[in-house]
């Protein structure tokens, strides 16, 4: 049984009444419910039960994976909170957008995000933490998803390189984590009604470089997972009086197990029921606060179209060369049509062989973690491609593949050892297992050699 501090649980015995707070402390000793999205660039067929669907979610199912599975390993689930499922569900993307997660990491709302954008447009991944960009950075990869920028970087570092730049931002901020006791308890220890105010504070911190780098018109999402009014509604409404934004009708959200936010826990403002709630008493997942908010749209000064300068050839743009070597592996496969074009819009820099997303001349400065899609590196007369591309050519159906038999070579594939197989393919294969995709190999005479990423293996079969 959880340890609630008293002064937590009169705060909430307070603000629901006797009952209804007794139902969530009842509920926070319940287990925490563990659910997966399903890959949508993908579409993969899974080997998990689809039975029991997360409301209002097309692609979200109750249920638990595991890391070692092929469906995880080659991108084709995601593992997360049902709750954390719907801010980016309510961001709505259009592919074509230009798209900013401000505190992206693990990743799962930016995968949503990219999900949706569909290989158009640009979405930016960032997260302030080294360690915690690192993990966002392959959970991205593992995804298939051509066009993200990832940034390790601090939100005022991001404003004069994206001011006013985004269609859409979603900023899922640090919180005091009230609503994900019930899955990691440690988190209660940290609780205290001045680490409320503290996190508060920094929420507005952030929020106000975000607001700086959405374009007039621009919708905000802004998530939390606790239930604290003071960074709930109160920052909400903070919103709305600081930076005249409006608070938006969330129009894709109509299930009876979400709440709405509560007005008298703030000044009254009846918008504020526009807001949704994610108690764990009612049975969905964790909990979580999500609102959709709109910046004015201000006029803005259009400079006038400065002349066109002839362009220089980029230092970083592949030789002839260089794209017969890459051709060669390339060639083999079918290309998503984000990265067809590669011959034009591929650069390389240290050997790595990349198409950004964004210009990295625009973004000089700025921790990259990837930038697009790397394709791979060159070396002394050859090409060898990278594993990012071996996730994003799962999206299409391939030719040049070595499918894996058994679970035991499976494992042994992600252990970093070499397989021996009978075909009649030679050079770089796509390496599979029931179907999905997660690796390149390369086959000389009967030997797969292992190009799984020496970082992502595993250390036990």
């Amino acid at each position: 049984m959880l340890n609630l501090p008293i002064e937590f649980k009169e705060k909430y015995q307070n603000l629901l009444g006797t009952t209804k707070a007794q139902e969530m402390f009842d509920a926070m000793n319940e287990n925490s419910k563990k659910a997966f999205r399903i890959n949508l660039l993908k579409s993969p067929n899974v080997s998990y039960p689809l039975n029991k669907k997360i409301p209002d979610i097309k692609n979200g199912y109750y249920g638990e994976i595991s890391g070692n599975d092929p469906e995880w390993v080659s991108g084709s689930v995601y593992s997360q909170d049902p709750s954390a499922m719907f801010p980016a569900h309510i961001a709505q993307i259009k592919p074509g957008e230009k798209v900013l997660d401000l505190c992206a990491a693990p990743g799962g709302k930016s995968t949503g995000l990219g999900e949706q954008l569909a290989g158009e447009g640009i979405l930016v991944a960032n997260e302030i933490s080294n360690t915690r960009a690192k993990i966002l950075r392959e959970n991205i990869e593992r995804w298939g998803i051509t066009n993200a920028l990832v940034t390790n970087a601090s939100p005022d570092e991001l404003v004069p390189y994206f001011t006013q730049f985004f269609d859409k931002i979603l900023v899922d901020a640090p919180c005091s984590g009230e609503g994900m006791f019930r899955k990691n308890p440690e988190a209660i220890e940290y609780w205290s009604a001045d680490y409320v105010q503290t996190c508060k504070t920094r929420q507005q911190e952030i929020l106000n470089a975000a607001v700086k780098m959405l374009v007039p018109g621009g919708q905000l999402i802004y998530s939390t997972c606790t239930f604290s009014p003071e960074e709930d509604e109160h920052i909400v409404q903070w919103l709305v009086d600081t930076y005249d934004m409006q608070i938006l009708p969330i129009e894709n959200v109509a299930s009876n197990k979400i709440s709405h936010g509560n007005p008298e826990w703030s000044n009254g403002n009846p918008d504020l029921t526009k807001t949704l709630r994610f108690w764990p008493q009612d049975n969905l997942g964790e909990g979580q606060f999500a609102a959709l908010l709109k910046l004015p749209e201000n006029e803005v000064e259009v400079k006038s179209a400065s002349k066109k300068r002839k362009r220089k050839k980029n230092p970083n743009s592949l030789s002839n060369s260089d794209k017969e070597l890459i051709d060669k592996v390339l060639s083999k496969f079918a290309l998503p049509s984000s990265i067809s074009n590669w011959k034009k819009t591929a650069l390389v820099r240290n050997d790595h062989v990349f198409i950004p997303v964004i210009n990295p001349t625009k973004i000089k400065g700025l921790k990259i973690l990837n930038n697009g899609v790397e394709l791979g590196i060159l070396k002394k007369n050859r090409f060898e491609p990278g594993h990012q591309l071996a996730e994003v050519l799962g999206q299409l159906e391939q030719q040049e593949v070595i499918e894996l038999t058994t679970q035991d070579e499976f494992l042994s594939y992600l252990h970093g050892e070499t397989i021996q197989v009978n075909s009649s393919l030679k050079g770089f294969v796509l390496v599979s297992y029931k179907d999905m995709i997660f690796s390149f190999g390369k086959i000389a005479g009967k030997t797969l050699k292992n190009f799984y990423p020496k970082g992502l293996r595993i250390l036990n079969k």
